[in-house]
């Protein structure tokens, strides 16, 4: 067996144990549920290596696409409002915020307040198998220094259902509350870092799935997900099988000076991310009232 196998064994043997930790503190498993399927391991595909759980927002739509093409000329122009704004208008503004995951551990959240973020999401959840250890130092952190904040979740699709993952990210982290400083959780939807680009499934397959998780998701907390993706994943593994604008906000991953084509189904975006550097950035495309209005639904 390859060093890297017997390291991706270790580092699945981690998680399991972990999970199994939080199942007796009460995690609620919905009912016919069947167990997930272990994912393709990293040294099984052709460059892959991320290993289990460590999948950030955009992490693998650099990875496919390019990488980050941003500059400082271009992350300046990505705070200029851009299209339509959420009510059908050329937006007027825009609100500066960031994304973290585990990677930044503790964060320091003055510093970023000082630079004018304003908002925030959190990744909380992967699959139905990871919780991110600093969650709550960032999600409570981000919440006490003024943000306005959320957390995210990233899909795994080939292991579970949307309604299985879509209840794990609420059980940990990924609710919701009127209190005017929480955004709907974000459905992390990109590129496979296990395996196959569209995790083995058909767009009708995927599109259906979303839906799973989107349903699922409203159903537990009241409020639709908001869905972070690229336009070419997107319109490669769920086209028009489902379309989500009606409901879902939209957050787009595109690393460059303007926002570009759009995914199948919206017409407008609510958020960007626009830069990996020095931190995930990212730009509301409204004034701050709009974006606590997305907050207090």
């Amino acid at each position: 067996m390859s060093t890297a196998r017997r390291s991706w064994r270790r580092a699945l043997g981690a998680v399991a144990a972990a999970s199994a930790g939080v199942l007796l503190l009460g995690t609620l498993t919905p009912a016919g549920a069947t167990p997930a399927p272990t994912p393709a391991a990293p040294d099984q595909v052709a460059g892959l290596n991320t290993p289990l759980g460590e999948a950030t927002l955009g992490s693998q739509i650099r990875r496919v696409e390019g990488g980050d093409k941003s500059t400082p000329e271009s992350q300046q122009q990505a705070m200029r409002p851009q299209g339509l704004n959420s009510d059908g208008f050329d937006a007027q503004a825009t609100v500066a915020g960031i994304d973290v995951a585990s990677h930044q551990g503790n964060v320091d959240w003055n510093n970023w307040w000082g630079q004018g973020k304003r908002f925030v999401w959190t990744k909380a959840t992967e699959g139905t198998y990871y919780t991110n250890p600093y969650f709550a130092q960032q999600y409570n952190g981000s919440y006490n220094v003024g943000m306005i904040r959320g957390a995210y979740h990233f899909a795994t699709p080939n292991t579970t259902s949307g309604a299985a993952q879509a209840n794990y990210f609420v059980d940990h982290g990924g609710g919701w509350s009127r209190d005017g400083k929480t955004l709907p959780g974000a459905l992390d939807m990109e590129y496979n870092p296990y395996g196959a680009t569209c995790y083995g499934l058909s767009q009708a397959a995927m599109g259906a799935w979303v839906r799973d998780f989107h349903d699922t998701y409203h159903a537990r907390t009241g409020r639709w997900p908001v869905i972070y993706t690229s336009t070419s994943w997107w319109n490669q593994c769920v086209g028009s099988s489902q379309t989500f604008g009606n409901t879902v906000p939209l957050w787009v991953a595109r690393y460059s000076s303007s926002v570009g084509a759009l995914p199948i189904g919206w017409g407008f975006h609510t958020v960007w991310q626009y830069s990996s550097s020095p931190i995930d950035q990212d730009s509301f495309n409204g004034a701050y009232d709009r974006l606590q209005a997305l907050a207090n639904g």
